[in-house]
């Protein structure tokens, strides 16, 4: 067995050519293994800036001023502007422009997070959005690629965004978000999470969460969207699943009937339930019931920091099992307390 040495991960985390060069010659498996090892240390030797609650995520197309302009006035955890599904082919140049002039100038007091969404790798388009947006004074909070298929496309991007910064000092990395909208994105999506999580050690962009979707998921395998959506069950456990292993956010999908905000607050509270960080939404009327879904309610912080406080309490006094109002407590339970408190901090 040979040493790994911090000279090494470093230099193997860098942009060359191949990583491969810089580790003793392995199988493709077995290369794989040192470089999820390789990451799990330099993360855990690197400072943590913490993510962005990113509750309720807003897109509003980048071709539309009046729109964009509302957003000076929009209180929400995270608002899109979007070069991509949300304009038009013959609009793609106004709306990189627009939003690089609103970068700049667009004062936004109640919006966590201003992202810009390019255009996919696929689309021939994402390099001058690059260009365009990165060529305001004010960086976007973060990017997001969307129909990420395959690890080429984050390699792709991570290239593309580091010659357009051409050198600028950053006083704090971009974060970025990739989208699963394909079969194929969603049964390469630990592949992508490693890679993404690689290269955020030596690029621009950090790595935060995974984007679900479904619309262009639905069309890639054939599926009818219901109102339950028990037809992408499957995928939104899987991308929840591999979000969490890899420690990023998991943004669930959008419901498109945004009138009908009573199966708004079930599909979000659902998706919360099963471990989803936020959701996607289309209309500003869809905002606080999401972000109200996704935020722990005051009840269920008091119980969390009380069964903590019992259980650090019973375990002074070295007792075993506990019980605590009315039900034996064990350490899963401990634990989705500990996540109650840290949603709870970050919103």
């Amino acid at each position: 067995m040979f040493k790994l040495t911090r000279q090494v991960l470093q230099a193997a985390c860098s942009r060359c050519s191949s990583a491969h060069q810089l580790l003793p010659k392995k199988t493709g498996q077995q290369y794989a293994s040192v470089r999820r090892m390789c990451i799990k240390i330099l993360d855990t030797d690197s400072e943590d800036e913490g993510s962005l609650p990113r509750r309720a995520m807003i897109y509003v197309p980048g071709s539309d001023l009046r729109k964009l302009a509302k957003l000076s006035s929009l209180h929400v955890d995270c608002a899109v502007m979007d070069c991509e599904d949300g304009v038009a082919a013959n609009q793609k140049d106004a709306a990189r422009q627009n939003i690089s002039q609103m970068l700049d100038t667009l004062h936004t007091p109640h919006v966590r997070d201003l992202t810009v969404r390019v255009n996919s790798v696929s689309s021939g388009l994402a390099e001058d959005d690059i260009k365009t947006i990165l060529k305001a004074e004010r960086l976007p909070d973060t990017m997001i690629l969307p129909k990420v298929d395959s690890v080429g496309h984050i390699q792709w991007f991570g290239d593309k965004v580091e010659q357009a910064l051409d050198g600028r000092e950053l006083h704090h990395k971009m974060r970025l978000l990739i989208c699963v909208e394909s079969a194929l994105g969603l049964l390469h999506l630990p592949a992508l999470c490693e890679e993404g999580l690689w290269q955020s050690h030596n690029t621009p962009f950090a790595l935060e969460g995974v984007i679900f979707g479904s619309d262009d998921f639905c069309a890639d395998i054939g599926a009818h969207r219901t109102d339950d959506a028990m037809e992408l069950l499957y995928a939104r456990q899987k991308i929840v699943t591999v979000a969490k292993a890899y420690g990023l956010q998991a943004i669930d999908l959008v419901h498109i009937n945004y009138t009908d905000l009573q199966c708004l607050e079930r599909q979000a509270l659902e998706g919360a339930h099963m471990g989803f960080t936020g959701k996607q939404v289309i209309h500003p009327n869809q905002i606080p019931v999401v972000q109200k879904s996704f935020t722990p309610s005051q009840e269920k912080i008091e119980w969390a920091r009380e069964l903590i406080e019992a259980f650090h309490e019973h375990h002074e006094d070295g007792k075993g099992a506990m019980s605590f109002r009315g039900s034996m407590i064990d350490m899963p339970l401990v634990l989705q307390a500990k996540n109650i408190l840290r949603m709870a901090e970050n919103t």
